[in-house]
């Protein structure tokens, strides 16, 4: 059993627009950062959630950025006001329902959202509890990283030459438990048989672990 809602989430500004999904007795909760170029309806990011609903885990997929400020590209690369977004996302959530409200809260973060995750969770120390980065740039969250305190996994591809070794040394700098995946072969987007269902056993293991 599980029951889809969906919402204008009253986040300033007001409009965000996303899918709150409910699984039966949730053990927690992961709402995700889309990467530029992207949105609430990303097949790769619905996929993984679909896998996070039959293991029980509610998600949020929205978007970060109104119809009318994706039409300045500036925006989709401001890493900063998209970690406020987020930031004011959990504080929308805490909002809902007591059983939406109480459930510890995950980040899963792709491309540019993955910065942007890292700096809401550097800023939500105890409130954000574990973090999943996709072929994610956390480099691109600067001095946030040393104060991200969650579990943080950050997945990338083989085959992304210099994107792994942004990850590599965002690793470095991250403050909290780490680990970085490699998924041999695969390039940044996971289009390569079996890569993206690697992706989605990575991230489910690490919400099971640290929700």
């Amino acid at each position: 059993m599980k029951r889809e809602q969906s919402f204008d989430a009253f986040i300033s500004p007001p409009g965000l627009a996303g899918t709150l999904t409910l699984p039966e007795n949730p053990r927690g909760l992961v709402a995700f950062a889309h990467g530029s170029g992207s949105s609430r309806f990303s097949t790769r990011n619905r996929a993984v959630a679909r896998e996070l609903n039959a293991r029980r885990f509610a998600t949020l997929l929205f978007d970060l950025l109104t119809p009318q400020e994706e039409r300045d590209r500036s925006n989709v690369f401001d890493v900063a006001m998209l970690g406020q977004r987020l930031v004011a996302t959990a504080d929308w959530l805490q909002g809902l329902e007591p059983a939406v409200a109480r459930l510890p809260v995950g980040l899963f973060g792709a491309s540019t959202g993955a910065a942007a995750a890292l700096m809401a969770a550097a800023q939500l120390p105890h409130r954000i509890a574990a973090v999943v980065s996709r072929g994610g740039r956390p480099d691109l969250a600067g001095e946030a990283l040393p104060h991200v305190g969650a579990p943080t996994l950050l997945i990338v591809g083989g085959a992304d030459v210099g994107v792994i070794e942004l990850n590599e040394e965002a690793l470095t700098r991250l403050g909290g438990p780490k680990a970085l995946e490699i998924i041999p072969d695969a390039t940044h987007l996971f289009p390569e048989p079996g890569a993206m269902d690697a992706v989605i056993e990575h991230a489910s293991r690490w919400f099971e672990r640290y929700l």
